[in-house]
Protein backbone atom coordinates (compact mmCIF):
# COMPACT_ATOMS: atom_id res chain seq x y z
CA UNK A 1 0.00 0.00 0.00
CA UNK A 2 2.79 2.32 -0.05
CA UNK A 3 2.82 5.10 -2.37
CA UNK A 4 5.25 7.65 -3.72
CA UNK A 5 5.34 11.12 -5.20
CA UNK A 6 8.56 11.37 -7.35
CA UNK A 7 9.68 14.98 -8.59
CA UNK A 8 12.94 16.40 -9.98
CA UNK A 9 13.73 14.78 -13.19
CA UNK A 10 14.63 17.11 -16.14
CA UNK A 11 17.09 17.40 -19.02
CA UNK A 12 20.13 18.68 -17.98
CA UNK A 13 23.57 19.49 -19.60
CA UNK A 14 26.98 17.51 -18.37
CA UNK A 15 28.34 18.96 -15.88
CA UNK A 16 24.98 20.26 -14.40
CA UNK A 17 22.56 19.13 -11.24
CA UNK A 18 19.42 17.66 -10.49
CA UNK A 19 17.85 17.22 -7.24
CA UNK A 20 15.28 13.98 -6.98
CA UNK A 21 12.31 13.91 -4.33
CA UNK A 22 10.54 11.06 -2.99
CA UNK A 23 7.69 11.35 -1.01
CA UNK A 24 6.26 8.22 0.47
CA UNK A 25 3.06 7.41 2.20
CA UNK A 26 1.45 4.33 3.71
CA UNK A 27 2.97 0.94 5.69
CA UNK A 28 6.48 1.01 6.22
CA UNK A 29 7.62 -1.51 8.87
CA UNK A 30 10.80 -2.63 10.50
CA UNK A 31 13.96 -2.44 9.25
CA UNK A 32 13.23 -0.24 6.02
CA UNK A 33 15.96 0.35 3.03
CA UNK A 34 14.72 3.36 0.37
CA UNK A 35 16.75 3.76 -2.10
CA UNK A 36 16.92 5.09 -5.69
CA UNK A 37 17.35 3.03 -8.68
CA UNK A 38 18.08 3.87 -12.45
CA UNK A 39 16.84 2.16 -15.45
CA UNK A 40 17.88 3.11 -19.17
CA UNK A 41 16.06 1.89 -21.95
CA UNK A 42 16.98 -1.98 -22.55
CA UNK A 43 18.58 -2.57 -19.02
CA UNK A 44 17.74 -3.70 -15.97
CA UNK A 45 17.12 -1.66 -12.28
CA UNK A 46 20.34 -0.73 -10.96
CA UNK A 47 21.03 0.83 -7.85
CA UNK A 48 22.08 4.42 -7.21
CA UNK A 49 21.83 4.82 -3.74
CA UNK A 50 20.41 3.65 -0.94
CA UNK A 51 19.82 4.25 2.98
CA UNK A 52 19.00 2.54 5.84
CA UNK A 53 16.68 3.16 9.21
CA UNK A 54 20.59 4.38 10.33
CA UNK A 55 21.08 6.48 8.05
CA UNK A 56 24.05 4.13 6.67
CA UNK A 57 24.35 4.61 3.17
CA UNK A 58 25.50 3.05 -0.26
CA UNK A 59 26.27 4.10 -3.30
CA UNK A 60 27.14 2.71 -7.14
CA UNK A 61 30.88 3.25 -7.55
CA UNK A 62 29.86 5.42 -10.97
CA UNK A 63 27.92 7.61 -8.88
CA UNK A 64 30.36 8.34 -5.55
CA UNK A 65 31.50 11.35 -4.95
CA UNK A 66 28.83 13.14 -7.41
CA UNK A 67 25.28 12.05 -5.67
CA UNK A 68 24.43 12.38 -2.45
CA UNK A 69 21.31 10.36 -1.04
CA UNK A 70 19.36 11.82 2.31
CA UNK A 71 15.98 12.05 4.20
CA UNK A 72 14.21 14.10 5.85
CA UNK A 73 11.89 11.36 8.48
CA UNK A 74 9.03 13.80 9.23
CA UNK A 75 8.20 14.23 5.75
CA UNK A 76 8.88 10.76 4.94
CA UNK A 77 10.63 11.45 2.30
CA UNK A 78 13.71 10.75 0.52
CA UNK A 79 16.47 12.85 -1.85
CA UNK A 80 18.59 12.35 -4.54
CA UNK A 81 21.22 15.25 -5.07
CA UNK A 82 23.26 14.72 -8.40
CA UNK A 83 25.87 16.37 -9.01
CA UNK A 84 28.06 16.52 -12.35
CA UNK A 85 25.93 14.96 -14.60
CA UNK A 86 27.07 13.17 -17.23
CA UNK A 87 25.32 11.68 -19.91
CA UNK A 88 26.11 8.13 -18.82
CA UNK A 89 23.48 8.91 -16.10
CA UNK A 90 20.51 9.68 -18.35
CA UNK A 91 18.01 7.06 -17.05
CA UNK A 92 14.49 7.25 -15.70
CA UNK A 93 15.32 7.07 -11.85
CA UNK A 94 12.66 5.30 -9.66
CA UNK A 95 12.14 5.54 -6.04
CA UNK A 96 11.95 2.45 -3.79
CA UNK A 97 11.35 0.73 -0.38
CA UNK A 98 11.87 -2.87 1.24
CA UNK A 99 10.74 -3.44 4.40
CA UNK A 100 9.01 -5.80 6.47
CA UNK A 101 5.25 -7.01 5.52
CA UNK A 102 4.37 -6.69 8.57
CA UNK A 103 5.57 -5.56 12.14
CA UNK A 104 5.89 -9.13 13.29
CA UNK A 105 6.73 -10.64 10.09
CA UNK A 106 10.43 -11.70 8.75
CA UNK A 107 9.28 -11.36 5.34
CA UNK A 108 10.37 -8.31 3.54
CA UNK A 109 8.33 -6.67 0.76
CA UNK A 110 9.10 -4.01 -1.98
CA UNK A 111 7.70 -1.08 -3.74
CA UNK A 112 8.55 1.17 -6.52
CA UNK A 113 7.72 4.52 -7.37
CA UNK A 114 6.58 5.93 -10.52
CA UNK A 115 9.70 7.12 -12.10
CA UNK A 116 11.45 10.77 -13.32
CA UNK A 117 13.18 10.96 -16.27
CA UNK A 118 16.82 12.34 -16.39
CA UNK A 119 18.67 13.44 -19.20
CA UNK A 120 21.80 14.68 -19.53
CA UNK A 121 22.74 15.71 -22.83
CA UNK A 122 24.60 18.59 -24.68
Amino acid sequence: QVQFVESGGGLVHPGGSLRLSCEMSGPIFGDSTRAWYSQAPGRQHELVAAINENDDTRYADSVKGRFTISRVKIRNTIYLQMNDLKPEDTAVYYCHVLSRASPTSTEYRDFWGQGTQVTVSS
